[in-house]
C-alpha cells in the first residue's frame, strides 16, 4: 500500500475557495487501477504566517499504481488548471510519499 499527500498552506480568508475548488474537480481517480480512497484534510491555522494547512491524500494499492496515475491522461486532465488557483496558497505544495510498513 502507498499513501501520496500534498501540503498546501493556502491564505488565511481562501479556505473556503480553496475547498470548493477540490469538491468541484473531476479527478477521475476512481477510474485509475489500485486507487483506494481520497481525502481533503483541513488542518490548523498559522495565524503569525496566515494560512490555513491543508493536505490532500490518496491511497493505493502500490507505489507504481501512484506512478502510474501521475504518468496518466486523467492526473494531466485533473491538473490542467492547477495554476489558476496558485493565489489560493503560499509557495508550492509539498508532497510526500509514504510505504505502509503496517496498518489494520
Amino acid at each position: 500500500m502507498y499513501i501520496a499527500m500534498n501540503r498546501f498552506k493556502v491564505q488565511t480568508g481562501s479556505e473556503e475557495a480553496f475547498e470548493n475548488v477540490w469538491k468541484g474537480r473531476d479527478s477521475r481517480l476512481s477510474e485509475m487501477k489500485g486507487f483506494q480512497q481520497f481525502h481533503l484534510l483541513r488542518g490548523p491555522v498559522n495565524e503569525a504566517e496566515g494560512y490555513t494547512l491543508f493536505a490532500s491524500h490518496t491511497v493505493w494499492s502500490s507505489y507504481e499504481d501512484f506512478v502510474a496515475w501521475t504518468k496518466s491522461e486523467n492526473f494531466r486532465a485533473a491538473h490542467k488548471n492547477a495554476g489558476v488557483n496558485k493565489p489560493l496558497y503560499i509557495g508550492h505544495p509539498q508532497f510526500e510519499g509514504f510505504t505502509v510498513v503496517e496498518g489494520a
